[in-house]
């Protein structure tokens, strides 16, 4: 019987090299030229248009990256994956459907699947929260119920299209805004994954079994169409019967999730979750000081809060619970739009700005301008030519705006990081008909939390826990002998201006905003 993956990570995960291996603004030289490989692989499909005099890249880099890092940087691997997945976009219309999902269902769907705390960790990636045990029996089928009731026409089965709106939210919402608050670790990289806290504690035999196909869903749909988007699972309150019914349980998900799975006993769970994230960013259910559960609305973070100016109560509710996204404004202010529907109706509505300063001093996001929408791509037939970088698209709800005229100052050289010469990654690719058994470096930590001698090996071959708990000027030592948290991050001097990049912030056509001034 094959043994759950348990303990916490060793200290040597938290390493810098570690978490930005493969990341934009830290790439070799051979990943950096298998990204050029792969734009122009895609470029000549006419799934790709490079940026132009007139026109910014449609697809930033940060997303481009992530099929790369999925592919273990193989471009023909990696444009394969993205051609499916835009027209998997293409089929189900993902840009209305997001614009125009009920406000209601979104927020039905929010409650079943993992919700952000509001929250960031020391890296600045989005913390999760998602408690299992609150799905019962009674509660699924209603939600079951709802959604097939769905009169939207689409290839994919009702219950998946809430699930996408919510994988959109993450991209189009919550990863440009952790990626645009100043003062983050590592700014020359957009914040592009997620952390998950998953809490299994009084969950039954019988509740997991009729849960599985609800877990598979978000699993498969993340593998396939949102590559990379996975930083770490904790696992936290697993049943005594728990190791019996793994081998089973692992066939749920794909090789590449099971391997960012940490299991913790009740002793592990404060220490470990605080050496990656403040305690005040921890739930006090965990030890830590947030009062969250799931429900509730997410509780902002102090320096996110500061960047942001949410007019009223009402507003804030609709900007962290509803299906929200971005726009760039002609002053170089990210506006957020609250869209969707209201009793069948559709709403938008400017909910919240974000300072121009930060903005500034942002490196983008994982949100990309897509081609889905152009009349060249067919989802039967891929076009062999480029479209055209003078066409426009004003039938894109994401088209992007012109960048901001003013030139760009780079950054104080005490804030620039020379990027580390590694080699290429080498993450497993999923397969039907193989799942490897739970790496050996997330053995169950002994007496004092220290992780086994497995865990060495783990580090040495690359199957650890990638993080990076870090200052803002780069140190990625723990204090306290590796087991406190890192030293706190310095927020950059108030002049400091975001430095050139290839990749985007939000996009969308600034003259959208005209509609609300």
């Amino acid at each position: 019987m094959a043994e759950p993956p348990a303990g916490p990570p060793p200290a040597s995960a938290s390493s810098e090299q570690s978490r930005l291996k493969g990341h934009l603004g830290h790439l070799t030289k051979h990943e950096e030229v298998a990204l050029e490989e792969f734009k122009k692989i895609s470029a000549e499909r006419g799934l790709y248009q490079p940026e132009t005099n007139t026109q910014r890249a449609s697809h930033d880099d940060g997303t481009l990256v992530r099929y790369l890092r999925a592919r273990k940087f193989v471009p023909q691997e990696a444009f394969a994956q993205f051609k499916d997945t835009e027209k998997w976009r293409k089929d189900n219309n993902l840009d209305a459907l997001y614009e125009r999902i009920d406000i209601q269902d979104y927020q039905e769907a929010r409650s079943v699947y993992p919700q952000w705390t509001g929250r960031r960790d020391r890296r600045g990636i989005p913390i999760y929260l998602y408690e299992v045990g609150k799905l019962d029996q009674k509660k699924m089928i209603a939600y079951s119920q709802a959604t097939s009731k769905s009169k939207t026409k689409s290839p994919s089965p009702s219950r998946m299209l809430r699930l996408f709106a919510l994988y959109e939210n993450l991209t189009r919402f919550v990863m440009p805004l952790c990626s645009a608050v100043p003062g983050r670790p590592n700014p020359e990289s957009p914040v592009d994954q997620s952390n998950n806290i998953v809490d299994i504690s009084k969950v039954g035999l019988k509740q997991f079994w009729n849960l599985r196909s609800h877990m598979q869903d978000a699993s498969q749909l993340a593998t396939a169409h949102y590559p990379e988007t996975l930083d770490r699972i904790f696992i936290i309150g697993a049943p005594s019967f728990f190791p019996t019914v793994w081998g089973w349980i692992k066939k749920w998900f794909d090789p590449i999730t099971t391997s960012k799975i940490f299991i913790l006993s009740p002793e592990q769970v404060k220490p470990t979750l605080a050496a990656f994230m403040d305690v005040s960013s921890i739930p006090k259910k965990y030890g830590g000081d947030l009062d969250f559960e799931c429900g509730m609305m997410p509780s902002m973070d102090p320096e996110l809060r500061k960047c942001l100016d949410i007019k009223d109560a009402r507003l804030e509710e609709l900007f962290l619970t509803g299906p929200t996204r971005w726009v760039n404004s002609e002053e170089g202010e990210m506006i957020a739009l609250s869209v969707g529907s209201i009793d069948g109706k559709p709403h938008k509505e400017a909910v919240a700005t974000m300072s121009s300063l930060a903005v500034r001093t942002a490196t983008g996001s994982s949100t990309f301008q897509s081609q889905r929408s152009h009349p060249n791509f067919s989802s039967t037939q891929l076009s062999s030519q480029p479209p055209s970088a003078t066409q426009s698209r004003p039938q894109s709800k994401r088209a992007v705006t012109p960048q901001m005229q003013t030139p760009m100052q780079p950054p104080p050289p005490q804030l620039v990081q020379a990027a580390p010469q590694q080699q290429p990654l080498s993450y497993p690719v999923s397969t039907s008909e193989q799942m490897p058994p739970p790496p050996t470096g997330l053995q169950q930590a002994g007496p004092q939390g220290a992780a086994g001698p497995e865990s060495q090996s783990t580090v040495q071959n690359g199957s650890v826990l990638k993080s990076q708990p870090v200052s803002f000027d780069g140190a990625s030592e723990l204090q306290n002998g590796g087991t406190g948290p890192p030293k706190s991050i310095v927020l950059p001097p108030a002049q400091l201006q975001r430095a050139e990049t290839q990749y985007m912030t939000p996009a969308t056509e600034a003259s959208e905003l005209k509609n609300f001034q």
